[in-house]
């Protein structure tokens, strides 16, 4: 069974700081994970996403503010924010998508306001 559990959203005042976690089970190393977000109205949107070999592909909207780092001995992935903004606020979702195939899953979601 494939699970994505995602914690530590929160609310903060703009310029402060999150970090989001997702512990993944039952997948293995030949999946990218990611995270994607979704504005009240919005459509979801990618955020960052990491192979298992390390590459990474960010939003332009998070270069240089947002760090996406996986760990495959523990299953997984962290979404460092920083230098956070009224407009980051949204449902964060992590995501799973195995290389070459049209196989994904997604985590729950997890809030993340800003606001001062």
């Amino acid at each position: 069974q494939v699970q994505l559990v995602e914690s530590g959203g929160g609310s903060v005042q703009p310029g402060g700081s999150l970090r989001l976690s997702c512990a993944v089970s039952g997948i293995f190393s030949a999946y990218n994970l990611g995270w994607y977000r979704q504005a009240p109205g919005k459509q979801r949107e990618l955020v960052a996403t990491i192979t298992h070999s390390g590459s990474i592909d960010n939003s332009d909207s998070v270069k240089g503010r947002f760090t996406i780092s996986r760990d495959n001995d523990k299953n997984t992935v962290t979404l460092q924010m920083n230098s956070l903004k009224p407009e980051d606020t949204g449902v964060y979702y992590c995501h799973a998508k195995r290389t070459s195939l049209p196989i994904e899953f997604w985590g729950q979601g997890t809030q993340v306001t800003v606001s001062s």
